[in-house]
Parts: structure tokens; C-alpha cells; sequence
């Protein structure tokens, strides 16, 4: 079962900002999302997926280099909701972006994604 339903992406000019959500969507993530850390994640095509920022149960957040001062990571555990705000976006950030545990589950299916892409 999926568990995961992410929003948000769409087109967008370099230098400019999206907000990516992502709500915990199936019965077994919900049961255990504030308890857990979370993370985006993202693929490119013809490349593996990264992830580019997590974060604790209690909201304390890791960012990937390329993204660091840039991206902007929050959860609402009331809600079940992850969300990924992205300032100064570069071409280099398209990509399908996915959130899901940290980390993932072996076996455990992901959810659709949403495309950001960043071009002129």
C-alpha cells in the first residue's frame, strides 16, 4: 500500500520558489508519522534518488549540500503532513520529488511524486 501523496510541483523559473506537501496517506504510515523522522527525496532522470532534506520526530533538520540555504523543511504531526519549501531554484533541482520515512522501508512502495521543473 501506498503511503504517501505529494503536491505541489510544478513549473517554475530559475530563481524562483515552490512549496512541495506531502501528507502520510496510507493506515500504516499515519499510525506511526510522529513518531518517526521523515525525508524528501528526489530523482532525476537518468539518475539515482537523493535525498535532499530530512527530518526528527522532533523537528530537527539535516539538508543535503546542494540544497543547504535553500530548502526549507517542516512537518505538522497534528496532520500528518510534510511539506518542502524550495527558494532559488536552479535547473539542477529538476527532478520527481518524493517524501517518505528515513529511512525508507525495504520493500515498502512510494508514493507518485510531483515533477519540479526549473527552466526559463
Amino acid at each position: 500500500q501506498v503511503q504517501t501523496v505529494e503536491s505541489g510541483g510544478g513549473l517554475v523559473q530559475p530563481g524562483g520558489s515552490l512549496k512541495l506537501s506531502c501528507v502520510a496517506s496510507g493506515s500504516i504510515l499515519r499510525s506511526v508519522f510522529r513518531t518517526i523522522a521523515m525525508a524528501w527525496y528526489r530523482q532525476a532522470p537518468g539518475k539515482e534518488r537523493e535525498m535532499v532534506a530530512r527530518i526528527t520526530r522532533g523537528g530537527s533538520a539535516t539538508y543535503a549540500d546542494s540544497v543547504k540555504g535553500r530548502f526549507s523543511i517542516s512537518r505538522d504531526n497534528s496532520k500528518n503532513v510534510l511539506d518542502l519549501q524550495m527558494n532559488s531554484l536552479q535547473p539542477e533541482d529538476t527532478a520527481t520529488y518524493y517524501c517518505n520515512r528515513f529511512p525508507p522501508v525495504k520493500g515498502e512502495p512510494w508514493g507518485q511524486g510531483t515533477q519540479v521543473t526549473v527552466s526559463s
